[in-house]
């Protein structure tokens, strides 16, 4: 599985931003996904999730109620909507993918698969 994410860009205190993720494949359904975050030297930090078997969402408790994560089996992607934005989010933002898995998706270790990983700046 191979995962392209796209969306970043440098935008103003308070905008928005919509990150997708696309995956190569046939087997999206059996993947939940996860959106994770790096600053330079600090330790990658999860931001949502979605299961694959129920679509249920999780999020950090830092973008909780301004980030809504979702996803379209149809087309292989996963969406990071991310609404008032502040500087402390920017980072790199990495898609990953966890096959089957259900449980700890807040871990990064329990991904399977990661993309590059797409720029995000907030300007204040």
């Amino acid at each position: 599985v191979q995962l392209q994410a796209s969306g970043g860009g440098l935008v103003q205190a308070g905008g928005s931003l919509r990150l997708s993720c696309v995956a190569s494949g046939r087997t999206f359904s059996r993947f939940s996904m996860g959106w994770f975050r790096q600053v330079p030297g600090k330790e990658r930090e999860f931001v949502a999730a979605v299961r694959f078997n129920d679509n249920s969402t999780y999020y950090a408790d830092s973008v909780k109620g301004r980030c809504t994560i979702s996803r379209d089996n149809a087309k292989n992607a996963v969406y990071l909507q991310m609404d008032n934005l502040e500087p402390e989010d920017t980072a790199v933002y990495y898609c990953a993918a966890a096959l089957l898995t259900v449980a700890g998706l807040h871990v990064s270790s329990v991904y399977d698969y990661w993309g590059r990983g797409t720029q995000v700046t907030v300007s204040s």
